[in-house]
């Protein structure tokens, strides 16, 4: 008991190492000889040698001993076997914890011939009979074998040599050629043994038939004859071969033929059915009788009573021509272990069963047939179960994956595309617990917090949001290390949404949205009818858009066209924008935000006090079919001068475009209309009438002082002025580029000194002002986009640097200051949104 647990079943032994105890180790097996030394049980040795290794239920090591293996002790009908583990938390056996233990077992009712067959290899012990002469000789002379057959030994008994019996060809092996092809002998003082690999290259692939009983067959039967033949395809693994050995002055030769079903195995409604012929013909060679002794079976070596196989549903036939198992698939004493097949998870059905059959001949006397046979069913898919628990005031997902058997343990996640272990899972925020069951099986539990980066969060409705946990498991079976990975996708919908809100205003000029962001709109874009309202759309717009992380500012232009007009009245206008927030993926609406503003409708129109009239006529919902640029004035050829989809902006003098005037005491009132026909239509559509008014009687007081000199009179005059623009490099205008300079190379905000000199006429009484001055992105004056450095002759007060005048003194190049400007002006560039124009 504890971790190895050793049981002796017959001629076997059978030791097994702990599943608990051992799991997650590395074992090493050896075989401990009497001298104390240890032999490491690889595959071939074991083989050889009669040892076989399996894993047995849920990954429990199991290893059975033969009576009669090699480093075992045999002395007055107890064997006794000594093995020695060693397991290691590493591959390299390091800090291995040692384990040694010894079994002895009792065996004394061996039969004339026994055999074997094992999981992976076959064994024949037989009894060595001597002759009567030979039982009673006295040698009394040398002995003389070692002349002539150096080969042999010097025991008493000893095996020399065996024969193989081929369709094609006999051949003979001394020996140590024998055991170095791999096979195993021994001898004992009453046994010959012969053991060997079903992969030897002397084994042969042999159909066995059943009886087809027919009534001649019947009778030789009864009278312990043996019928005929007829093959019907069970195939075994045979061996024919003769041992001879040598005792005192003679060679003795046994039959040591050896004979294992390989198939035989059926699987039917559920039904595992192994059937095994009575008669085996490489066994019976010579044999002219046949009777049946006994036939006994059970599950890991274990003999069955009726009672207990009818218990577990199991039939045994003992039938005229084979003995038939039969066992229901899932029945008690065998387990089911998972399998993959194609990246599938599956799982087998497996017994190890057994069969010992027993029967008397006139050449052998008795022989106990033992079989050893694990079977496994045919792979079966499997489904998984995935569930879901939502701890919500922990804000944590649970996932459950399995039920999974014993064998099955999980390796890695992949997360976001980086596969990592199970510990490293940690960092991303996923914890895994194991969860085991009363029966041995075990679910993995994953348990993510709602908030991890790695979980999808998406926005479902009203106050709903989703949570996705999108990760793939990676499992690996034991001992088979097979690899299959099973995607678990797993949403919850959590009550937490929280929608963005928007607050609108207006000034004199604009519209205002601000909108505060919730927690579902990260990948959310504003959206203006059907365009994205992005920066360089709204510096084309003349849109302000503003974000600072934590709030987004949108301001349009009272007469943008992505602004909607209603309710018109004769002294105000209703004014609105609209704004959608989408999907950044799908483009599927999720937000409608807008700001409505009631307007005068003295926005519309500038009376100039130069009697220029600027008048905008806008489009009010319900007149989409308008075409604005179609709209005129009382003469309809005075058309607008600035047409958007929504707006038409038409700009005249009160004395054109059939204004009409009206007078009366205090005012002039200007009137015109803007005016849509059909094309063919005599009478408008569409009527905007609008007046100017000017005061004809105005009162101020002003303070005046009588001067002798009389006021100074302004005379037009006429003639050809010449000037020039020059660049200076620095603020003492000492030294201008030249023109093989050009062009001259400035950084952002430093400063470029101009001067304006009238170079012709030289007249002292002339003054030169600079009125308008204005930057181009060309050298063409009229190209656009224009910035202007002085209006008026005064600095532009939207520059965010203003132009800086110097006053100009009398100086040897400086005849005439009157004649000279100068100002200073700081270096910029064009851009078109955020892109630098660089001509």
């Amino acid at each position: 008991t504890g971790p190895v647990n050793l049981e002796c079943l017959g001629s076997l032994l059978r030791i097994t190492l702990s599943a608990e105890y051992f799991e997650d180790k590395y074992i090493s097996l050896f075989v401990v000889d009497q001298s104390g030394t240890a032999w490491e049980l690889g595959e071939a040795m074991a083989a050889q040698c009669g040892y076989s290794v399996t894993y047995s239920t849920w990954r429990s090591i199991e290893l059975r001993a033969s009576a009669l293996s090699c480093h075992s002790h045999l002395e007055k009908e107890i064997f006794t076997v000594t093995i020695q583990i060693k397991a290691s938390h590493t591959p390299d056996m390091t800090n291995a914890t040692t384990h040694l233990k010894s079994a002895s077992c009792h065996y004394g009712l061996w039969s004339p011939r026994e055999l074997i067959c094992e999981s992976n290899y076959m064994e024949v012990s037989v009894r060595r009979e001597l002759p009567q002469t030979v039982k009673d000789f006295v040698q009394d002379e040398p002995e003389d074998w070692t002349p002539l057959f150096p080969e042999t030994k010097a025991e008493e008994a000893s095996i020399w040599q065996i024969v193989f019996h081929q369709p094609e060809e006999k051949r003979a092996l001394l020996v140590s050629n024998a055991w170095s092809a791999g096979y195993g002998l021994n001898t004992t003082d009453s046994r010959v043994l012969l053991r060997v690999p079903y992969t030897a290259a002397q084994v042969q692939l042999v159909e066995v038939g059943v009886f087809l009983l027919t009534q001649q067959a019947a009778k030789l039967c009864r009278s312990n004859q043996m019928p005929s033949l007829q093959d019907q395809g069970i195939t075994f693994s045979v061996l024919r071969s003769s041992t001879f050995y040598k005792y005192q002055w003679m060679i003795l030769m046994v039959d040591t033929a050896m004979a294992c079903p390989v198939d035989g195995v059926d699987y039917t409604n559920r039904t595992i059915t192994w059937t095994v012929p009575k008669y085996i013909p490489p066994l019976s060679a010579g044999v002219t009788s046949f009777k049946d002794v006994l036939v006994e079976a059970g599950v890991d070596l274990h003999k069955l009573s009726a009672k207990e196989m009818a218990s577990r549903k199991y039939v045994l036939l003992n039938e005229l021509k084979v003995i038939t198992m039969k066992i229901p698939i899932g029945a008690e004493g065998g387990y089911y272990k998972t399998s993959v097949s194609d990246g599938q998870l599956g799982v087998k059905y497996t017994i190890n069963l057994f069969l010992e059959h027993q029967w008397e001949d006139n050449k052998w006397g008795l022989t106990k047939h033992t079989i050893i046979k694990e079977i496994e069913t045919p792979f079966e898919q499997a489904e998984l179960a995935i569930t879901n628990n939502l701890n919500l005031s922990a804000r944590l997902m649970n996932v459950t994956v399995g039920t999974f058997l014993p064998d099955v343990e999980l390796v890695n996640l992949t997360i976001e595309g980086v596969a990592v272990t199970v510990h490293e899972a940690v960092q991303h925020g996923y914890l895994i617990y194991r969860t085991r069951y009363s029966n041995g099986s075990k679910a993995y539990v994953i348990q993510v917090p709602l908030d991890a980066t790695s979980v999808k969060k998406e926005y479902m409705r009203d106050d709903m949001r989703a949570y996705t946990v999108n990760v793939t498991l990676t499992f690996i079976t034991y001992p088979s290390n097979e690899i299959f990975v099973v995607p678990v996708i797993a949403l919850s919908a959590v009550k937490d949404a929280v929608l963005p809100s928007a607050r609108g205003f207006c000034d004199g000029r604009n519209l205002h949205l601000i909108i505060t962001p919730g927690n579902v709109d990260q990948n959310w874009l504003p959206f203006i009818s059907d365009w994205h309202l992005t920066q360089e759309a709204a510096q084309k717009y003349n849109i302000i858009l503003r974000d600072n992380g934590t709030h987004l500012a949108i301001s349009v232009p009272f007469l943008s066209s992505y602004v909607s007009y209603e309710a018109f009245h004769t002294s105000a206008i209703k004014a609105s924008f609209h704004l959608t927030l989408k999907d950044g993926i799908t483009l599927a609406q999720r937000r409608d935000f807008s700001v409505s503003c009631i307007f005068s409708s003295s926005e519309l129109i500038q009376c100039m006090p130069n009697g220029t009239v600027i008048i905008t006529a806008v489009k009010l919902l319900g007149g989409e079919d308008l075409d604005t640029a179609l709209l005129v004035l009382r003469d309809r050829q005075c058309k607008p001068s600035l047409v958007t989809e929504k707006t038409a902006t038409f700009k005249f003098n009160v004395n054109t475009c059939g204004t009409s005037r009206k007078f009366n005491s205090t005012a002039v009132t200007y009137e015109n209309e803007i005016l849509y026909f059909r094309p063919g239509n005599e009478a408008p559509i569409y009527q905007l009438k609008f007046l100017c008014s000017y005061a004809v009687k105005q009162t101020a007081d002003v303070q005046y002082e009588s001067k002798k000199n009389p006021p100074p009179t302004m005379k037009p005059g006429f003639g050809c002025l010449a000037l020039s623009l020059k660049l200076f490099k620095d603020i003492s205008y000492s030294e201008p580029h030249q023109e093989s300079e050009y062009p001259v190379v400035k950084y952002l905000r430093e400063a470029l000194y101009f001067e304006v000199e009238l170079l012709q006429p030289k007249d002292a009484r002339l003054d030169l002002n600079l009125d308008e001055c204005w930057a181009t992105n060309s050298q063409s004056q009229d190209s656009l986009p224009q910035w202007h450095i002085l209006i008026h002759g005064c600095e532009n007060n939207k520059d965010s640097y203003r132009t800086v005048f110097h006053k100009v003194n009398y100086s040897l190049r400086v005849k005439f200051p009157q004649h000279f400007k100068r100002f200073e002006v700081r270096m910029f560039t064009f851009v078109q949104g955020t892109s630098l124009l660089q001509e």
